[in-house]
């Protein structure tokens, strides 16, 4: 159960951090920090509970992650709902109090995206489907390679939390004009439930391409790491 409820705090302070930062401080008028804060705080937040819970759960905090694990032969199948409905809860949970904290503004209006993912009419560049769903599966892929890589046993110990958090700072920087960047089916599901209407009826594309990102990362990673010739 500790390791559950890991998860779920780390998760929750993943959405907090990350999409609190989208929906409170990006465009705070004259100083606000903007789509390279943004993904910075969620890198910060992947490398401080990384450090934080890493040695209790491994700091998954994404369903396509613990998914990738699993098919990259570091996870067992046993755990791998549990995980996830911790991560999915959390999740929820963290959209409610960004919720409850956002709706204290004058003028607040959650419809206008609430840091949810989104394709066509309601990506930030108005970038297609197509766009998307390639964009969610290639950067979701080189995370878990990052991941992989990084938590190897021949890879520098002490390290991995760096590497993964900048992983996804980088990710952030790269495709929040296409997606908002997901590339975590629970984040994008504890803000989309709150938004409803066109975020709940784009969430799929936001579990699916994750997840496959997720597993071809895996696969390409045993390939290339094995210590055959």
């Amino acid at each position: 159960m500790k390791q559950y409820g890991a998860e779920f705090l780390g998760t929750f302070w993943l959405v907090l951090g990350g999409c609190g930062s989208a929906v409170l401080a990006a465009a705070f008028p004259n100083v606000g920090i903007g789509l390279h804060g943004v993904a910075l705080a969620f890198g910060l937040t992947v490398l401080t509970m990384a450090y934080a819970i890493g040695h209790i759960s491994g700091c998954h905090l994404n369903p396509a992650v613990s998914v990738g694990l699993w098919a990259g032969g570091r996870f067992p199948a046993s755990k791998l709902f549990p995980y996830i409905v911790a991560q999915v809860l959390g999740a929820i949970v963290a959209g409610g109090v960004l919720y409850v904290i956002a709706s204290g503004a004058e003028g607040f209006d959650v419809s206008k995206g609430f840091a949810s993912n989104g394709y066509g009419a309601h990506s930030p560049g108005g970038y297609s489907l197509l766009a998307a769903l390639v964009s969610e599966v290639v950067m979701t892929m080189f995370f878990l390679l990052v991941i992989l890589g990084a938590t190897d046993k021949r890879a520098p110990a002490g390290f991995a939390p760096i590497a993964i958090g900048f992983a996804l700072t980088l990710i952030h920087l790269i495709s929040i004009p296409v997606t908002n960047t997901s590339v975590n089916p629970a984040r994008s599901t504890g803000v989309a439930l709150f938004v409803g209407d066109w975020a709940v009826g784009q969430l799929w594309l936001f579990w699916v391409a994750p997840i496959a990102g997720a597993l071809l990362g895996a696969v390409t990673y045993r390939f290339i790491a094995s210590e055959e010739s």
